[in-house]
C-alpha cells in the first residue's frame, strides 16, 4: 500500500502525537487498507477523527472508486477539481450521474490529473460537450466504460475523439444524444474493436450503416440497445453475430420476420430480446426464434399486434428459461395461449413476471391456469375487462406473494366518440 499526498515523515510525526489505542496497535498500512473499503461519506467522517486519520482517510489510494450521485445537487466544478488533484493516478471509477452543474472545465482537469480512470459515468451531466470527450481521448487511454446518457451536446466529434484515444473501450452509452449519427458510430466501431456494449436509445440518426459497422468491426458485441432508432431495417439486424446476448430494438417498426429468422440463425445465445412496437412481426418469426434461442430469459413483445396464441405455444416449447414476458396490447392472445405457457417447463420453475395489460380476450380462465406458476411474482392486468376481482382473489390464494396490477373500468362506460381504446395509467390501481 503506497502513500500519496503526504510523506511518511508527516504520518510518523502525527502517529507520535496520537494517543489513540488503535493507532498504536495497528500498522498504518493496515489502517490504510481498512479505510480503502469505505464509501465517500464514511471516509469524510474518518478524516475528522484525528490528524493521522485525516491524512490516511484523504490519501488518494482510498479514492479509487467514487460515486457522487447522492450529492448531485451540491457537486460543482471545484469539487471535481479537488477530487482530481487528491486522487491523481489512483482514481479508477467515477460516477457523476445527475451532477448537472459539472462542465467541461472541471472534466478537463479530471482528464489531466487522473489518466488511469477506467469507468466514467456522466449520465445527465447536461453541460458536458465534445470538449470533455476530446480531453479524455487525449489523456485517458485506459478508459473502458463511459456513460454519456442524456448529455444533449454530445456529437460525433466525441465518438471520434474516444475512438482515437481510448482503444480499450468496452461499454459506451450515448442514449438521447440526438446529434449522434452513423459517422460517429462507424468511427467508434473501427477504433474500439473490443466494444461489448453499445446503447443509443433515442438516437434517431443511428441507421443501418451504423449498426452494420458495429456488427462488422466489433465481433465481441454482446449488448445492443437501439430503442427508438426507427429507420433500422432487417438489413443491419441480419448482420449481428453470435456474441449477442441482449438486444433491444423496441420502436424499430420496420423490422419483419426476416430479422427474427436471422437472429435465430446467428444469435442462438440471446438472453434478452425487446421487440416492443415491432408491429410487423408474426407467429412465423417467433417460431423460428424459439427453435434456436433456447436461452431466452426476458422478452418484451408489447404491441406486437399480429402475434397469436401460436407464438406462446412456440415459446412454451422452445424457451424453457423464460423468466419475464410482456404481452401488453397483444390483442389476439387468449386464455388458450396462457394455458400453453402455464404448462411449459419455464412456467413452473422460472416465470416471475407476466404482462397481460390491454389483452382484451384474456379472462378469468387465464388466471386459473397460472396458479401452477409457483414463482410468479408480478402480473399486469390493466384494462383486461374480462378479468374479475374474484379471479384475482383465487390466484392470490394459490400465490400469496404475487403482486397484481389491475385497473377496473366503471360499470357504465363513459359516453364519447369512437377511436382507439385508451391506455390506462399503470399507477391507477394496485390491487
Amino acid at each position: 500500500m503506497t502513500y500519496s499526498g503526504r510523506n511518511k515523515f508527516e504520518i510518523a510525526r502525527f502517529t507520535g502525537e496520537d494517543e489513540n489505542h488503535i493507532n498504536k496497535k495497528l500498522p498504518k498500512e493496515l489502517l490504510l487498507r481498512i479505510l480503502s473499503y469505505l464509501d465517500v461519506v464514511s471516509l469524510c467522517r474518518c478524516a475528522q477523527v484525528s490528524k493521522l486519520w485525516n491524512i490516511l482517510a484523504l490519501d488518494g489510494s482510498n479514492w479509487q472508486r467514487i460515486d457522487l450521485f447522492e450529492f448531485q445537487t451540491d457537486v460543482e466544478g471545484p469539487v471535481i477539481e479537488n477530487i482530481s488533484h487528491r486522487c491523481g493516478g489512483f482514481l479508477r471509477q467515477l460516477s457523476l450521474r445527475g451532477c448537472e452543474s459539472i462542465g467541461d472545465g472541471s472534466m478537463k482537469t479530471l482528464a489531466q490529473s487522473c489518466p488511469n480512470i477506467e469507468d466514467l459515468n456522466l449520465n445527465k451531466c447536461k453541460k458536458i460537450t465534445d470538449q470533455t470527450c476530446q480531453a479524455l481521448g487525449r489523456r485517458c487511454n485506459k478508459l473502458q466504460r463511459i456513460n454519456l446518457d442524456s448529455c444533449p451536446s454530445i456529437t460525433d466529434i466525441s465518438l471520434k475523439a474516444l475512438s482515437d484515444g481510448c482503444p480499450l473501450l468496452t461499454h459506451v452509452n450515448v442514449s438521447w444524444c440526438q446529434s449522434i449519427t452513423e459517422n460517429g458510430v462507424e468511427a467508434l466501431a473501427r477504433g474500439c474493436p473490443k466494444l461489448k456494449s453499445f446503447i443509443c436509445r433515442g438516437c434517431k440518426n443511428v441507421n443501418d450503416k451504423a449498426v452494420s459497422c458495429l456488427a462488422t468491426y466489433c465481433p465481441d458485441l454482446e449488448v445492443l440497445n437501439v430503442q427508438g432508432c426507427d429507420s433500422l431495417t432487417d438489413e443491419s439486424i441480419c448482420k449481428l453475430g453470435g456474441s449477442m446476448r441482449r438486444l433491444c430494438v423496441s420502436g424499430c417498426g420496420r423490422l419483419t420476420d426476416a430479422a427474427l429468422a436471422a437472429l435465430a440463425a446467428h444469435c442462438p445465445d440471446l438472453v434478452t430480446l425487446e421487440l416492443a412496437l415491432c408491429s410487423h412481426l408474426t407467429d412465423a418469426g417467433f417460431q423460428a426464434l424459439a427453435r434456436s434461442c433456447r436461452l431466452l430469459e426476458r422478452m418484451d413483445l408489447e404491441e406486437c399486434v399480429l402475434i397469436t396464441d401460436a407464438t406462446l405455444v412456440h415459446l412454451a416449447m422452445g424457451c424453457p428459461r423464460l423468466e419475464k414476458l410482456t404481452l401488453s396490447h397483444c390483442e389476439l392472445i387468449t386464455d388458450y395461449g396462457i394455458r400453453q405457457l402455464s404448462m411449459s417447463p419455464c412456467a413452473a420453475e422460472h416465470l416471475t413476471v407476466l404482462g397481460l395489460d390491454n389483452c382484451p380476450l384474456v379472462t378469468d380462465g387465464a388466471l386459473e391456469h397460472l396458479t401452477s406458476c409457483n414463482n410468479l411474482q408480478l402480473i399486469e392486468l390493466y384494462d383486461c375487462q374480462l378479468v374479475t376481482r374474484n379471479a384475482i382473489r383465487k390466484l392470490r390464494n394459490h400465490l400469496p406473494n404475487i403482486k397484481v396490477h389491475a385497473y377496473f373500468a366503471p360499470v357504465t362506460p363513459p359516453t364519447g366518440g369512437g377511436g382507439a381504446r385508451p391506455r390506462y395509467c399503470r399507477c391507477c390501481n394496485i390491487i
